[in-house]
């Protein structure tokens, strides 16, 4: 079937669906992005819309959904998987993300129109459909199935702020501005910037440049709408301007995405994500249990990132000329690659010797834990809210997408944390990496850095508890979509 034609007359459709949302609980269609730092807070947000009221079916890939966790699905929650033409998982490090996309949007456009058809016919249409990035044809078939729909923002308001501007005037002085990174950029409702605050779309530097015309389309697409529903993974108090300063776009903060047994407390039994598409360790939770309070530099790169054996060793070195305990992951490789003696640390048995190394874990369980004095961390969004979340200081180590923007929020937006600065060969040495733990480990700036890192743990609570600024959004958000009124 074409995505552009629908099985029932359209005035039929939509009193259909409007007959639903009157008798029933919403059900809402939620399709992301097949990785780690899409489905985590995708997962999240499901979990936000059930305590609601409203059902969820959530849709990924097949390889995704093979990865998952196995875990108990929260009452009122589905899954639905399709296709991308990688069912043994993609490389996005290393393969060609051009015919993924385009894969993923042919095949994916398909199975959702069959998906919301299907479930038409058989009497129980779904209510609305939220999507995350880098899938604008989601939008497309919602609008041809006249189904509403909201992009999920899964990254903080003010990086959509740079993508926007970028492609609305000021694409050339956010390129200029890379031949001198002291140059100071300045777009419209945000704090002043620089080429290292802009790896989400300096070009002379970013190497996944196959988002932006993704990213382009999306935009465009939204700008087409009128006051388009954008719900981001943010809340009002973390970013007020940035939530504002475009007015095209209706920016509604709902975050953070994130458990609530650390957050607020309202759901005890709600302390992962249950997304996770790597397998944790077993023992690391004994192993913090060893140690004295804030005294663990937690350190890790996310799911995506591989970084240079170089990087790698001026990372061990700066953790063990510290002198503190570190629990550190390092991803085992991936597809059956085998580990190559050459790949392999050189003071591998110090590290283990004085830290713990392990290939992935439960990383809320372990900022939660009172060991935890600092985290070493490459701002993915995710991990920068979870950290925020938590109360845990971090270490910025930025290296692509948003993370140089997430740098700057972390170190002079909300001051907390401290951002390493590379050498001329883009290298952050190990003397860098021993000064940023014991400034923000030791006196003076240290303490109002773990001080701030308290208030913003204080106030992301209160955000998402009831009547709190993100608790009151979402909701209003779904009354409105079971009302028709989106």
């Amino acid at each position: 079937m074409h995505v552009s034609k629908f099985e029932q007359p359209e005035p039929f459709a939509q009193s259909r669906y409007s007959l639903y949302t009157i008798m029933v609980r919403p059900h809402f269609l939620l399709i992301t992005f097949p990785i780690q730092g899409h489905i985590n807070p995708g997962l999240q947000f499901s979990k936000r819309l059930i305590r609601l009221g409203a059902h969820v079916t959530f849709v990924t890939s097949v390889a995704a959904r093979r990865r998952m966790a196995k875990t108990p699905d929260p009452d009122g929650l589905t899954f639905s998987t399709f296709s991308d033409g990688y069912d043994d998982g993609f490389k996005f490090i290393g393969g060609d993300p051009g015919n993924y996309m385009s894969e993923i949007r042919r095949r994916g456009s398909q199975a959702l129109t069959d998906l919301v058809v299907s479930s038409a016919n058989e009497g129980r249409p779904f209510t609305g459909l939220v999507y995350t990035i880098l899938l604008p044809w989601v939008g497309d078939v919602a609008s041809e199935l006249h189904l509403p729909s909201a992009l999920l923002w899964i990254q903080p308001a003010m990086v959509l702020d740079i993508y926007y501007y970028f492609f609305n005037g000021y694409g050339d002085v956010i390129r200029n501005s890379s031949n001198d990174p002291s140059c100071p950029i300045q777009l419209p409702g945000l704090p002043l910037l620089t080429s290292r605050d802009l790896s989400c779309v300096s070009l002379a530097s970013n190497a996944h440049t196959f988002m932006l015309p993704t990213l382009q389309e999306q935009l465009e697409a939204l700008e087409k709408e009128s006051k388009p529903i954008i719900l981001v993974n943010t809340f009002d108090a973390l970013e007020p301007e940035a939530l504002r300063a475009i007015e095209k776009f209706n920016l509604i903060g709902i975050g953070p995405l994130t458990p609530s047994a650390f957050l607020d407390g309202k759901d005890p039994s709600d302390t992962s994500f249950g997304g996770d598409l790597f397998q944790s360790s077993k023992d690391y939770i004994e192993w913090l249990n060893s140690k004295s309070k804030s005294s663990v530099v937690y350190v890790s790169f996310g799911s995506i990132l591989v970084l240079s054996k170089q990087q790698m060793e001026e990372i061990a070195r700066g953790l063990l000329d510290s002198g503190r305990p570190f629990l550190w992951v390092i991803r085992d490789k991936q597809n059956g690659e085998e580990e190559k003696e050459e790949d392999i640390l050189s003071c591998m048995e110090e590290l283990e010797e004085k830290g713990k190394i392990v290939p992935w874990c439960s990383q809320f369980e372990v900022l939660s834990h009172p060991s935890l004095g600092c985290f070493v961390t490459h701002c993915g969004w995710n991990s920068t809210l979870e950290s925020l979340s938590c109360g845990v200081p971090m270490v910025a180590f930025p290296q692509w997408s948003d993370q140089g923007t997430n740098a700057k929020l972390i170190e002079d937006v909300w001051k907390t944390g401290v951002r390493v600065t590379a050498n001329e060969d883009g290298i952050v040495g190990g003397d860098e990496i021993k000064r940023c733990l014991e400034l923000i480990l030791g006196g003076g700036r240290g303490e109002d850095i773990r001080r701030n890192a308290m208030k913003w743990k204080a106030s992301a609570a209160e955000a998402t508890n009831e009547g709190g600024s993100s608790y009151n959004n979402l909701k209003t958000f779904v009354d409105e979509i079971a009302q028709g009124g989106c």
